[in-house]
C-alpha cells in the first residue's frame, strides 16, 4: 500500500515479516523415507531384533501377524532363526473383569520392574476388539508412562480374527520379544471367556485381577478361570474400597482351598493392592518370584513349557489345515452349493461335511 495518498501519509503500513522456516527438515524427512521404503530380508529382521531395534521388531510382529502366504513364510524364517535366542523371560498371564482396572495395574507393576532394571514387553489377545470395550487399544493409550517407558514395549493384537489364530500369533510373537532382550512379557486379556484358556496355555504365571464391591464375588467368574490363577489380586483397595478389598481376599482365598491342588504344587494366593497408590505391588511380584522358583526348583516349570510346545504344534496343524481347506479353489466353489442345500434341508449338514472333505481330499490326490 502506499504510503501518500492525495498528500496525506496513510496510517496503515506492511511490515516484511521474517522468512518463514521449513515445516518439515528435508534431511529427517529424507532419512526418514528411505528407512521406510527400505526392503527388508529375513536377515535384515533378525539382526535388528537382536539388536533390540522397535522399529523392525514392530514390522516383524507385523509379518506374523499378516495371512499372505509370502509373509507368513518370512515370518516363520524369522521366528526359527530367532528361537535359540529366546525362552529366556518369565512370561505372566493377566486377566480380570472389565472395570477392574489391568490397564492401571500393568502400568503400576510396569513402571516397577523397568525401575529393577527389567525389559518389559506387553502383548494382548483380543480377537475381537472391535466390539471389546476393554482393548488393549485403548490401554496404550491410558498406560502413558509406560508407552513412554525405553525399557518396555507395548504391542496391540490384531482387532479381528479366530481366537485360535490370534492367540497363535501372540505366542510366535512372544519369542520374537524374547529375542530381542524382553525379560519380561505380560499377556494381556480382556473380559473373562475362553481367551483366558488361550492366555494360560502360553504363560508361566497366571494372574487374576479381580475387583469388590461388584456383587457377590465368587459368582463373578467362573470357577475354571479361579482354578487356572496362580494368584488372585484384588485391586482397587484403597480409600472407603478397602475393608471391601480385604473381605473380598478373605472369601477369594477360602474358594481357592476348595479346589484341587495343582500340577505345580504351588498352593493359589489371594491378595490385595491399589495400583492408583502403589500398595501391594511389590508384593505381588515378590509372590511371582517365588512360585517362579518353586516350580523350576520341582522341574514343573520346564515341563509345562514344553507340553505348551506339544499343544500349540497340534493347534498349528489344525489351524493350517482349516485354512488350506476352506481356500481350496473346488471347495472355495462347492461350498456355497453345499451349504444352500442345507438351508433348503435338502441335504443334512454331516453328509454335506463329509461330501466337501471327499472333495477336499479328491482334490489333493
Amino acid at each position: 500500500m502506499d504510503e501518500h495518498h492525495d498528500g496525506f501519509e496513510s496510517a496503515l503500513s506492511v511490515n516484511p515479516g521474517i522468512p518463514q522456516p521449513a515445516i518439515v527438515d528435508n534431511a529427517s524427512l529424507q532419512r526418514f523415507l528411505n528407512h521406510s521404503r527400505k526392503v527388508y530380508g529375513v536377515d535384515d529382521y533378525v539382526e535388528g531384533i537382536l539388536q533390540n531395534n522397535r522399529t523392525v521388531l514392530s514390522k516383524a510382529i507385523t509379518l506374523v501377524e499378516s495371512s499372505l502366504p509370502e509373509h507368513e513364510q518370512m515370518a516363520q524364517n524369522i521366528i526359527e532363526r530367532c528361537l535359540p535366542h529366546a525362552g529366556k523371560s518369565l512370561r505372566i498371564g493377566i486377566t480380570g473383569v472389565p472395570g477392574a482396572g489391568k490397564s492401571t495395574f500393568i502400568e503400576a507393576l510396569g513402571k516397577y520392574l523397568t525401575a529393577k532394571g527389567r525389559k518389559l514387553a506387553v502383548l494382548a489377545i483380543d480377537p475381537s476388539s472391535e466390539r471389546s470395550k476393554g482393548s488393549i487399544l485403548g490401554d496404550k493409550t491410558r498406560m502413558e508412562l509406560l508407552s513412554a517407558d525405553p525399557d518396555a514395549f507395548i504391542r496391540p493384537s490384531p482387532s479381528s480374527g479366530s481366537l485360535g489364530g490370534v492367540a497363535r500369533k501372540t505366542r510366535e510373537t512372544i519369542f520374537l520379544c524374547e529375542a530381542a532382550g524382553f525379560d519380561t512379557i505380560f499377556i494381556e486379556t480382556v473380559g473373562v471367556g475362553q481367551s483366558e484358556t488361550a492366555v494360560h496355555s502360553m504363560t508361566d504365571f497366571f494372574l487374576l485381577i479381580q475387583i469388590a464391591g461388584a456383587g457377590d464375588e465368587l459368582q463373578g467368574i467362573k470357577r475354571g478361570i479361579m482354578e487356572m490363577a496362580d494368584l488372585i489380586a484384588v485391586n482397587k483397595a484403597d480409600g472407603n474400597n478397602l475393608e471391601k478389598a480385604q473381605l473380598a481376599k478373605t472369601q477369594y482365598q477360602s474358594a481357592l482351598h476348595l479346589f484341587p491342588k495343582p500340577l505345580s504344587g504351588w498352593t493359589p494366593q489371594a491378595t490385595v493392592c491399589s495400583s492408583i497408590n502403589n500398595t501391594g505391588i511389590e508384593d505381588i511380584w515378590n509372590t511371582i518370584l517365588e512360585y517362579e522358583a518353586a516350580t523350576r526348583q520341582n522341574g514343573f516349570f520346564t515341563t509345562r513349557r514344553l507340553q505348551q510346545s506339544q499343544y500349540w504344534m497340534r493347534e498349528t496343524i489344525q489351524t493350517t489345515l482349516i485354512n488350506r481347506f476352506y481356500t481350496h479353489p473346488a471347495i472355495e466353489k462347492s461350498l456355497p452349493l453345499y451349504e444352500e442345500k442345507v438351508l433348503n434341508d435338502q441335504m443334512s449338514s454331516f453328509a454335506a461335511a463329509y461330501a466337501l472333505l471327499d472333495e477336499y481330499f479328491a482334490g489333493l490326490a
